[in-house]
């Protein structure tokens, strides 16, 4: 409840005289970019936490067929860290808590004033200030820091990552190559946002931003191709999502075979009515989809993907690129596959115009 609703002279606009009203927009555009930028971090983590419980249902069921169950590796839960307890840092943790939901032992913050997360700490949350022993524990990092700080982050981190670990970064003001060469890491997603000339505040205001998320208007809004309310997701970012999870693939050792058929389970197991009973009419993913066929040639059956840059990926034009632009089931499977994970169903006439945005650094 707002308990200054109704009083108009404590309202954020009162105090504003009349030839400043016209940049008002700016504070829904801002709250807007939180509210996607928030919604795609937590769809992100969804897939990400499901893939990592496939992948371990898959290796425990090989290693029990074995007999070499001993050999199991820990418990292989999604583990997500954040640096940075800020504004946004703190309502990416109340999302990743509630959206996905990540339990609380499964998220640590790392900020120079941990004694401000008291809210976060009484859920048992870990909060304390240093991020090396957080990016040593988390298999994702989310960098929500300031971009003046940004480059003493790096170094203090840098030698505790692994190469597993997937960097996302939330600092806008630093293109991607620059975040690499200050990280010498390539396993980092940093989604790019563009903001259109026809901005409309559809994106509510008085609540957090995981009540706005629960109001299906905006939480259709936030699909990666939805260009409701003037911010549009440029999609390179949904491709580095999809290379991500390949090299989670690699790194189990699994074969390029098994992958596909694990992904096309995963990412494309969200149907319409009109995909038949048995999903035959469905997009599957191939090998082409995601290398050269110079390279598919030679790529022996029983052999992982290779290990791919996702920085290239996001600015680079890959094989998946095409694919992507080009297959409207495709398209239409993962919108369908981003509603599901959030609970909201939508039918083929409720999808959102398409808007792929432009590679940019």
């Amino acid at each position: 409840m707002d308990m200054l609703e109704d009083l108009e002279s404590l309202q954020f606009e009162y105090g504003i005289r009349e030839e400043d009203r016209c940049w008002l927009y700016l504070q829904g555009r801002s709250r807007g970019l939180m509210i996607k930028a928030c919604a795609h971090a937590a769809f992100f983590c969804k897939l990400f936490r499901n893939l990592r419980e496939s992948l371990h249902e898959k290796q425990t069921s090989k290693r029990l067929s074995t007999g070499s169950l001993d050999d199991a590796p820990d418990d292989d839960a999604l583990r997500a860290g954040i640096i940075g307890g800020g504004r946004l840092g703190k309502q990416l943790a109340h999302a990743l808590l509630q959206l996905v939901p990540i339990p609380a032992e499964g998220l640590q913050i790392s900020t120079r004033r941990p004694e401000a997360l008291a809210e976060f700490q009484k859920l048992g949350v870990q909060c304390f200030y240093h991020n090396s022993s957080l990016v040593a524990w988390a298999n994702v990092i989310f960098l929500c820091c300031l971009p003046s700080q940004l480059p003493n982050i790096c170094v203090e981190i840098q030698t505790s990552l692994d190469k597993a670990c997937i960097v996302y970064s939330f600092v806008a003001a630093v293109p991607i190559p620059r975040l690499k060469l200050l990280l010498n890491h390539t396993n980092i997603l940093r989604p790019q946002y563009q903001c259109g000339e026809d901005f409309v505040n559809i994106w509510g205001a008085n609540k957090d931003i995981t009540a706005a998320l629960q109001d299906p208007a905006i939480l259709q809004a936030t699909c990666p191709y939805s260009p409701a309310g003037g911010i549009i997701l440029n999609v390179k970012w949904l491709e580095g999502v999809f290379y991500a999870a390949l090299n989670l693939c690699t790194v189990k050792d699994m074969p390029h075979a098994q992958v596909l058929q694990l992904l096309s389970e995963q990412f494309l197991s969200a149907h319409f009515e009109d995909c038949g009973k048995d999903g035959a009419s469905c997009p599957k993913f191939q090998l082409l989809d995601f290398v050269s066929k110079a390279y598919a040639k030679n790529l022996l059956q029983k052999r992982p993907f290779p290990w791919f840059d996702l920085t290239a990926v996001q600015l680079k034009e890959t094989p998946f690129s095409q694919h992507l632009s080009t297959s409207t089931a495709l398209q239409d499977h993962l919108t369908q596959l981003y509603c599901d994970s959030f609970g909201i169903s939508l039918t083929k006439e409720q999808q959102p115009v398409v808007s792929t945005g432009s590679p940019s650094q």
